[in-house]
């Protein structure tokens, strides 16, 4: 069973709606009064006189200038490559004005060089027509004169029997580094050189070139050098050692050594210093009787049988 009850809301706009209008009744507003229990806080008028301050009075605030200040010329600094930075000013005539060093080198350098290709020029030997000598064919100053007494003296001096060695097979012979020290000691470094004659010939584990030998710009000797090799990357080694024996062969012309051709010195000199061993070699264990010189000894890849 439903209940008949009403919220009292609603009950209320019942009511109002129940009441007859009528168009007599004046309009009436009902005033809301709002009472306080607060006293109301009296508010100065514009007639009343501000109260004394007891602060000083701050200062007037100039007024900011937004003007941008000139700016302060900053001091360059000192250029080490001699060409002032882009913010210096400019050079003036007060100072020694210093150049460019890569201006400088290149300014000079042409001419430097220009005089040295002169000097060498004019200290080159020639065959009085101002042209250098071609030393592939030349024979320039063969036989014009003698060297000093002194040259010839170290030239022609005695070796000493601890500068002569021996090969295995009886056959002695100077080191050509000794070769070079004489002609330096006699001429001095740089005044002799050794001139190609040709083209190296290479040829089945062989090489054979020609040279000459030139002191103080003359002709004065020449010989075929010779090398053995036994792989193709020996090729460059043995073409050095084929100047070496070109040198030596040429040295003979100037008396150096010129005992090592003598019979009667090479056999007075292996009764002397030299001595035959039989030896036995490491790797074929083969023996056989080998030279050498009494103050040494056997080395590999031979030993003592």
């Amino acid at each position: 069973m439903a209940s008949h009850a009403m919220y009292p809301i609603r009950a209320a706009s019942r009511r109002i709606s129940l009441v007859p209008r009528s168009t007599s009744l004046p309009a009436q507003c009902t005033a809301r009064t709002l009472v306080t229990a607060s006293k109301a806080k009296a508010y100065p008028t514009s007639s009343s006189t501000p109260p004394a301050s007891t602060s000083k009075t701050p200062p007037p605030i100039p007024p900011r200038s937004y003007a941008r200040a000139a700016p302060v010329a900053r001091k360059p600094v000192p250029a080490v490559s001699g060409e002032p930075l882009p913010d210096a000013p400019p050079a003036t005539a007060k100072g020694p004005v210093v150049q460019d060093a890569a201006a400088a080198l290149s300014n000079t350098t042409p001419t430097t060089a220009t005089n040295n290709n002169n000097n060498n020029n004019n200290n080159a030997p020639d065959n009085g027509d101002g042209k250098p000598i071609d030393w592939t064919s030349s024979y320039h100053g063969l036989g014009t004169s003698a060297f000093t007494p002194e040259t010839s003296t170290v030239l022609q001096a005695r070796l000493d029997p601890d500068d002569i060695e021996v090969k295995p097979d009886g056959i002695i012979y100077l080191p050509e580094i000794k070769y070079r020290r004489i002609l330096n000691t006699a001429f001095g470094p740089g005044a002799w050189g050794l001139a190609p004659r040709g083209e190296l010939m290479v040829q089945d584990r062989l090489v054979t070139r020609e040279y000459a030998l030139v002191v103080h710009g003359r002709f004065v000797a020449q010989a075929r050098g010779e090398q053995q090799y036994f792989s193709e990357d020996g090729v460059s080694t043995a073409a050095e050692g084929c100047k070496s024996n070109a040198l030596m062969r040429c040295c003979k012309d100037l008396g150096i050594a010129s005992e090592l051709w003598d019979p009667r010195f090479i056999r007075k000199f292996m009764k002397e210093h030299a001595v035959q061993q039989w030896v036995e070699h490491v790797t074929t264990k083969k023996k056989k009787q080998i030279w050498l010189r009494k103050d040494d000894e056997v080395r590999y890849p031979f030993k003592k049988s």
